[in-house]
């Protein structure tokens, strides 16, 4: 599974089980516009570290991304460079 793949479904995922709707997901939708809370987004960056093996968060230097398709790259960054990276 893809790194984009692996946070698509969790968002998916994450939405349907707090009853949330998914708006279509496209690089350039605002995070804000998803419909999800911050403790789901908490349950998204849980869940991707443990199928990724990376928490891109962990990092002081690291920015929180605004949309969809910065928060993919996001991971997708940290998924090449490892853990360490930030």
């Amino acid at each position: 599974m893809s790194t984009r793949s692996a946070v698509v479904d969790q968002f998916i995922r994450v939405a349907h089980e707090h009853g949330r709707p998914m708006p279509s997901l496209h690089d350039d939708m605002p995070l804000l516009e998803s419909g999800l809370d911050s403790l789901c987004f908490a349950i998204i960056v849980t869940r991707l570290e443990d199928v990724l093996g990376v928490d891109p968060f962990s990092s002081e230097n690291t920015l929180f991304p605004v949309t969809f398709g910065e928060f993919v790259q996001l991971y997708e960054t940290s998924a090449t460079h490892g853990p360490a990276f930030g």
